[in-house]
């Protein structure tokens, strides 16, 4: 059976949502090459499709009531990873007929993701085109960076939504994407950490650090090996912090000087334990995707996903057995956020703002979170929420093989500056690939 990707969301996803078939991501935020192509053909054709609607007033003006009148009747188009049936499940047969229902909202879901999002945009811009065929998309670190480099989101916005009440901004895990205030152009949509997921009929006593994982590999040669995708440089991020001294030692805007300090040992940790790796080391699976293919094969014995609650998804679906389990590190691992922004050039916004108020309501935020639909950590502070929503979240069953997330918060790591991510994606192909 083919597994399915897992999410940049942990997703998420870019960003990247591996083998799921993640693309590169962009050295640069206007990248361009020939994987643009289509995508620039698909906007070129979506912008003659017809989608002239009428100019919408000044929405920061406008009452929540006024907005949801504006928005009634509106086609909505969100770009976003498709990788994961799951996740498209919820989509597709709760999301979409429960805002056409409700708000009179079509939603529109377009496969898209990191890279692709920003040369869309900058091909739009370069136009000139002042109206983009896109209203919305699914996003998080550096994507969320580069949209903002080249000023493509509309925002701020997230004080507008009356959800919005339920979300604590002042969380560092929510109100900083990759060490940069959302400062409200992206709302909050899951939050997750990153896991090692084990077969516990293969594995007995899992490393907990990453010493004891080096000594773990070397003692079963083959049996572990990581992705090149997000989830895998995620991996090599949560070394990174461990080996510059832990949890704030990558806090703050990139420092080159900090990388070149404490890198190195990173690659002489990865170059010591390569030959131990999945065929030696001379080959990486693409993507998170292909790694769980290997893990449900009984290939390797250690998988990996930036989505804490991803085990049980899994195993639900009969991709992985029931003997596997995760675990976080005892010195933590990266937790971080996915999110939505809008398109400052979308012609729709009053439908894309009541689209971003329903994903975050309680309701929503509830189905997402079980296991048998998506297992996507919620964003909302139940402290905040009224007493039985609060029991209802505190109630969810089906977390049976993960870790509990009250358990885990306490080692959960902040995601460094997006250029740290993209220092690592060039200089792990250089410093361990290439040799």
């Amino acid at each position: 059976m083919p597994v399915p990707s897992t999410s940049p969301t942990g997703h998420p996803p870019d960003q990247d949502l591996p083998a799921y078939n993640e693309p590169p991501r962009p050295k640069l935020p206007f990248s361009a090459g020939c994987s643009r192509i289509p995508f620039v053909l698909l906007v070129v054709f979506l912008a003659g499709c017809g989608r002239a609607p009428a100019p919408e007033p000044d929405l920061a003006r406008a009452s929540w009531e006024e907005i949801e009148r504006l928005a009634r009747g509106q086609t909505v188009d969100l770009l976003m990873w498709t990788g994961d049936p799951y996740i498209n499940a919820y989509m597709r047969t709760y999301v979409i007929p429960t805002l056409r229902e409700r708000h009179g909202i079509t939603l529109n879901i377009v496969p898209g993701q990191g890279n692709q999002i920003v040369s869309m945009l900058m091909t739009e811009r370069e136009a000139g085109k002042t109206e983009s065929a896109f209203d919305m998309m699914w996003i998080n670190g550096e994507t969320f960076y580069q949209l903002r480099q080249i000023d493509a989101l509309y925002g701020p916005f997230t004080e507008r939504l009356p959800n919005a009440r339920y979300i604590d901004f002042d969380d560092p895990f929510i109100g900083i994407d990759f060490q940069q205030p959302v400062d409200g152009y992206e709302m909050p949509w899951g939050n997750v950490q990153w896991i090692l997921i084990y077969d516990s009929a293969r594995v007995s006593d899992p490393p907990r650090t990453p010493e004891a994982l080096a000594a773990w590999v070397k003692a079963h040669p083959g049996r572990f090996t990581f992705d090149t995708s997000f989830t895998g440089m995620t991996f090599l991020k949560t070394l990174l912090i461990h080996f510059a001294g832990g949890p704030g030692r990558l806090s703050g805007p990139f420092d080159p000087e900090t990388y070149a300090r404490h890198a190195p040992r990173l690659w002489r940790f990865l170059n010591e334990i390569k030959p131990y790796l999945w065929k030696r080391g001379e080959t990486f699976p693409a993507s998170v995707t292909q790694l769980h293919q290997l893990f449900a094969a009984g290939e390797i014995d250690f998988t990996m996903s930036n989505n804490d609650g991803e085990v049980d998804n899994k195993v639900l679906q009969g991709l992985f057995p029931e003997t596997a389990r995760a675990y976080v590190l005892d010195g933590g691992t990266i937790r971080n956020t996915h999110y939505l922004g809008i398109v400052k050039t979308a012609p729709h916004k009053a439908g894309a703002l009541v689209v971003c108020n329903f994903l975050i309501s309680p309701e929503a935020q509830l189905k997402k979170l079980d296991p048998q639909v998506w297992g996507d950590g919620t964003v909302l502070d139940l402290d905040r929420l009224p007493p039985a929503w609060q029991e209802r979240f505190r109630n969810v069953s089906g977390r049976r093989f993960a870790p509990d997330r009250a358990a885990i918060r306490d080692r959960a790591l902040q995601e460094p500056d997006a250029t740290y991510m993209i220092r690592l994606y060039d200089d792990f192909r250089r410093e361990v690939i290439g040799r």
